[in-house]
């Protein structure tokens, strides 16, 4: 049986090697692999800043005895750890300011060590701290949430409307699941139509767009949407839930697509308790260091047509958004989407263990697959 030190160990470089793989995905697909299997170009940045919360929550070990992660249902951190993580980033300089420089440690543990015979834990953890402390400076992490930014801007040539992509992440604390949303939404209001279309229905080069633009781009809407996507992205809320909150909020702001990629489950043998089977198949992998199957879900719901406003003589109804739900695939109502992808990503070794075991294809049914073996992915399996 693994120790807990040892648990920890090979927990982080599990999930180090699932991002990796991630992130090896992404570039494809940005690179013109696979079309759309993460909408590579918007994720990737959160993948990024993910990979980063990990490295310092690894560091952070170094002088916190405890990690907690949610063992049973995703295999990520609690919620409560990634709050600490925001914490410390808030209070670093202080606490900087209180622990002495490297050199000044390194020097007193070696006089400790010649004085005493013994270890200098104390002095251990003080220094593991204020490295943890120097890596907060200047990273992004995957926060509870990451507000949105606009990325791109278009121009519809059939409503002569500008067409704003906009990215934003959250952490859900309940399901503890790391997700990134992405939304089109045409804006219709009359400062940003004289801005950015011109006569002819193009978009206006003649106005600077140093993108990306944090914030959604209409500055006269920027601060009511920041407010929307805090207190509306939760996983709770599906994607046609949340595109028709965002229709009926904003009058001038028309939602055409929203996706939301949710990172995860993860599982690991040895660690997480989140499927006792896949656990146990898992378990029989040669190297511990492939027993992990990483999975994540792209769901998305479209605008199939647009209702027109209606003006009457006492009040006016605003123009709103019809979206599509497949009610021919249950799964799809139960996410309230128009669409969804199922991907798991998962070692050569695992892999073969799952195919071995005669459950491979009942685990990824209904999964697009893609095995990692070193710099190689094979997809679609």
């Amino acid at each position: 049986m693994q120790s807990p030190t040892a648990a920890v160990s090979d927990y982080f470089a599990r999930m180090k090697a699932a991002l990796t793989g991630l992130e090896q995905l992404a570039a494809r697909a940005s690179a013109g692999g696979p079309g759309d299997i993460m909408a590579a170009a918007v994720v990737a940045p959160y993948l990024r800043r993910l990979k980063a919360s990990f490295g310092a929550w690894e560091s952070r070990i170094g002088f916190m005895e405890q990690f907690r992660i949610s063992r049973a249902e995703s295999g990520f951190p609690v919620f409560q750890t990634v709050l600490e993580l925001e914490n410390d980033r808030a209070t670093a300089k202080d606490r900087l300011a209180t622990i002495p420089p490297v050199k000044a440690l390194r020097e007193e543990m070696a006089d400790f060590i010649l004085r005493n015979r013994a270890f200098p834990e104390a002095l251990q953890s003080r220094m593991a701290e204020r490295l943890y402390l120097e890596r907060l400076d200047g990273a992004e992490f995957f926060q509870p949430l990451t507000l949105p930014e606009t990325i791109q801007v278009t121009v519809n040539p059939e409503t002569k409307r500008p067409a704003c992509l906009v990215t934003w992440g959250t952490y859900d604390g309940t399901q503890t699941l790391p997700m990134v949303y992405m939304a089109r939404i045409e804006d219709s209001s009359e400062r940003m139509l004289k801005l950015l279309v011109t006569r002819d229905g193009q978009l206006n080069t003649d106005v600077a767009l140093p993108l990306p633009v944090g914030g959604y781009l209409n500055p006269d809407l920027a601060s009511a949407f920041d407010a929307f996507v805090t207190a509306g992205s939760a996983y709770s809320l599906t994607p046609s839930t949340i595109a028709t909150n965002l229709d009926r909020d904003f009058p001038d702001l028309h939602p055409k697509r929203l996706s939301r990629f949710v990172l995860g489950p993860f599982y690991a043998s040895g660690i997480t308790e989140n499927s006792s089977k896949i656990n146990e198949i898992l378990g029989k992998v040669r190297r511990t260091e492939n027993a992990w199957l990483m999975t994540w879900t792209l769901q998305e719901v479209v605008s199939r047509a647009e209702k027109p406003e209606v003006r009457g003589f006492f009040s006016t109804t605003p123009a709103q958004e019809e979206f599509h739900i497949d009610t021919g695939d249950l799964e799809a109502v139960r996410m309230g989407v128009s669409a969804y992808q199922k991907h798991a990503l998962v070692p050569h070794d695992a892999y073969q263990a799952l195919y071995a075991s005669g459950e491979a294809e009942t685990i990824f049914d209904g999964f697009t697959v893609h095995v990692i073996s070193g710099d190689n992915i094979i997809s679609e399996v």
